[in-house]
């Protein structure tokens, strides 16, 4: 079966970064075939079914490099606080809390909301295993959805004293042996789903988890990631833990490598960058949640500089609060743009590299997605720019990240399937997903305490 989806404003994200107007591309199974004109392909194709793309824009579905899904239930819960205090406070104790099912229920809102906004690749960090089949009930909300990303099997080894739950807490050689047996379960040759593995930070998981995670990646060839420099809080730890900044250890005890993700980076100092670049380990971005936690602004533009690779994520929506790459490709350029005093620091079209691209790099699937090119993955998702945001337009790539709210994506098609189409999610039903999600967002607030800050008081200033 054949599918063209005819005269189109076609990013594509290719080489040359070409944007084209009343531009067409077919798809056949689960691969691009074809780029050219409508009149070309339904000549070349001509029992192709037609997906009329005019007064919309196609481009290649978005990389989301950072979240954990688990959060989708604590939106709201978190505000006001920086990262230590979020999470001694609220997160932590609500992830002890968390049942499989919760786990699924929150998974399956996260795809959803994703998918709604573009979003056909995600790197999940599920750190919290306090019962057995955490990783399923993730791995089955990417299933039901269509989703194609990664599902990291997260740890925490120590951190106690510095208000990790104790029930948070495994011995790294229990952790690191149930990532493999995922492992060996989920990462068949070509799987949409994959299992990573992702030792948590630096001020909860102790050097052993840290070389016992290198060795899993290096036997399973298997995605790592994990918390880089997020806070001041994380430098300290380090210096006084090991006498060097988290990035500097890591890379002395041989963790860093081209298959690490670093999420977050915010104080990364210039010999740190060089580190990264060093090892080619590659950074997620996660724009608003480090303003919403306050954690500072980190030197991406710096990081491009010397060549590191950097994606862009929404982190979870505890500190995010949804899982739009639209609202993050918007502040990614803005940021930087106001803390430097410099309007051409961060383009529209380079946040939207870090979102496609660049994104797909970060994850090691670059000759697979990230591009609307032939024989790449049919990830793309179509965007319908007739609203009072959008318009009038000018430069589509300046609409979408300065302009688009993020509900303008239409339809989604992910593998060569659609996940979305016409504004309707398949395979799971919507409103359902979202009914659940927040009965189980409920009862795990009342379970945990946490409904303690769905009750505060008005607050207009923190002074």
């Amino acid at each position: 079966m054949s599918i063209i989806f005819a005269d189109a404003w076609l990013i594509t994200m290719n080489e040359r970064r070409e944007v084209l107007e009343g531009a067409s591309v077919c798809v056949e199974k689960d691969r691009i075939v074809a780029v050219s004109t409508r009149q070309d392909l339904e000549k070349r194709f001509p029992s192709a079914e037609i997906v009329d793309c005019h007064g919309r824009i196609v481009m290649p579905g978005m990389v989301n490099t950072h979240t954990h899904l688990f959060q989708t239930l604590m939106k709201g819960l978190g505000d006001d606080m920086v990262l230590k205090k979020w999470f001694t406070c609220m997160t932590g104790p609500s992830g002890v809390h968390l049942t499989t099912e919760d786990a699924h229920a929150a998974a399956l809102h996260g795809c959803v909301e994703s998918i709604r906004s573009g979003v056909t690749t995600l790197v999940d960090f599920m750190y919290v295993h306090t019962r057995p089949g955490m990783i399923k009930a993730v791995v089955e909300a990417f299933d039901e959805t269509g989703m194609r990303g990664f599902v990291c099997r997260g740890f925490a080894s120590l951190g106690e004293e510095y208000g990790v739950p104790r029930e948070l807490i495994e011995e790294p050689e229990h952790a690191i042996g149930d990532a493999r047996e995922q492992m060996r379960r989920y990462n068949k040759p070509g799987a949409r789903v994959q299992v990573g593995v992702a030792p948590n930070m630096i001020w909860a998981v102790d050097e052993k988890g840290y070389r016992l995670t290198r060795k899993l990646a290096d036997e399973e060839h298997a995605l790592i990631t994990t918390h880089l420099a997020e806070t001041t809080f994380e430098l300290q730890t380090a210096a006084s833990r090991y006498g060097q900044t988290d990035t500097e250890f890591l890379s002395e005890i041989g963790f860093l490598g081209p298959d690490v993700l670093a999420a977050h980076c915010v104080h990364c100092k210039p010999h740190d960058i060089r580190i990264l670049r060093h090892h080619d380990t590659k950074v997620a971005h996660n724009p608003c949640s480090n303003l919403y936690l306050a954690s500072g602004c980190p030197p991406i533009p710096e990081m491009l500089m010397a060549g590191v690779t950097v994606g862009l994520a929404s982190d979870g929506p505890a500190s995010s609060n949804n899982h739009s790459l639209f609202q993050a490709m918007k502040f990614a350029a803005l940021m930087q743009k106001g803390f430097h005093q410099d309007a051409t620091i961060l383009t529209a079209e380079k946040v939207m590299e870090l979102a496609t691209i660049d994104g797909s790099r970060a994850v090691g699937l670059e000759k697979e997605i990230g591009s609307i090119e032939i024989g790449k993955k049919a990830d793309l998702i179509v965007i319908d720019f007739n609203n009072a945001f959008m318009t009038p337009i000018h430069h589509p790539v300046s609409a979408i990240v300065y302009s688009a709210l993020g509900n303008e994506v239409t339809t989604v098609m992910i593998d060569g399937r659609f996940v979305m189409r016409d504004g309707v999610v398949a395979g799971v039903n919507e409103a359902d997903v979202r009914r659940q999600a927040q009965v189980h967002a409920d009862d795990l607030a009342r379970r945990s305490g946490s409904d303690k800050f769905n009750k505060r008081p008005w607050r207009s200033m923190a002074i």
